[in-house]
């Protein structure tokens, strides 16, 4: 392997990471070296899937800033500091905008807005005293085009704020060596889209209609982009937002 992308002994933190895409960037991040811990909402698949790839895990709602503040520190002080962070945990709605509640659109922001900045922000107080770090959240295709058939406004603008959110704390930080960069992944094959494959077919094929390459993507390839960005491979890269979609927002 090129050295510039291993991650012997550093210490990460990925959050949504019981399943899917967060899964799979954990698993990539374990097996390039990195001492991993998964941060999920969800207990039991955190612990399960904690267990199957042999790392630690925390049950954590992102959305709970003390919480994510306590379990970041505690993290850091375990393990002798934090050097990656992935915020991948997140939420979506479909429903047009003029049906979209108070309680709806406000449920989307806490997680895929305001719970990346917690979780950027309890990084950001570990990692520039410690002068070094990579910061990689997880965005979408959502944040560059208004998607079709479905509606989802609150979705599209959460994911758009947190391409913004990542060039501000980019440019922020950058004095003090973290970096700060998104993915932002096209339309991938996870337990949450195979439902919608089962349920509304026509929505799917319309997606991948829309596909340059033709299909969804695996979770595990959205996996080499965060260990890119996490590794010195990409020491000059920060405030960047890598688009991983099959070509789908060329169109």
């Amino acid at each position: 392997m090129y050295d510039a992308f291993k991650l012997d002994d550093k210490v990460a933190i990925v959050t949504g990471s019981g399943e899917g895409v967060g899964f799979e960037m954990a698993r990539a991040l374990r097996d390039s070296g990195t001492r991993v811990v998964l941060a999920e909402l969800d207990p039991d698949l955190a612990a399960a899937a904690g267990e199957e790839l042999g790392v630690d895990y925390v049950a954590l709602d992102v959305t709970d800033s003390s919480a994510v503040e306590a379990a970041f520190r505690d993290i850091a002080e375990k393990n002798g500091g934090l050097d990656i962070v992935v915020n991948n945990a997140g939420t979506v709605l479909n429903v047009a905008a003029e049906d979209e509640t108070d309680e709806g659109w406000r449920t989307v922001m806490n997680v895929n807005l305001d719970g990346v900045f917690w979780c950027c922000r309890a990084a950001g107080r570990i990692k520039l005293p410690q002068r070094r770090g990579s910061i990689i959240n997880t965005a979408s295709i959502s944040s560059q085009v208004a998607n079709h058939p479905q509606k989802q406004a609150s979705y599209n603008t959460s994911k758009a704020g947190g391409v913004t959110l990542t060039k501000c704390l980019a440019a922020e930080w950058a004095d003090h060596g973290v970096r700060v960069n998104c993915i932002s992944p096209g339309y991938t094959g996870t337990p949450l889209l195979k439902v919608v494959e089962e349920r509304n077919p026509v929505w799917y094929q319309t997606w991948i209609d829309g596909i340059p390459l033709g299909r969804v993507a695996e979770p595990r390839e959205m996996a080499p982009a965060v260990v890119f960005l996490a590794s010195n491979a990409a020491s000059y890269v920060t405030g960047s937002n890598l688009i991983v979609d099959g070509g789908y927002a060329l169109y």
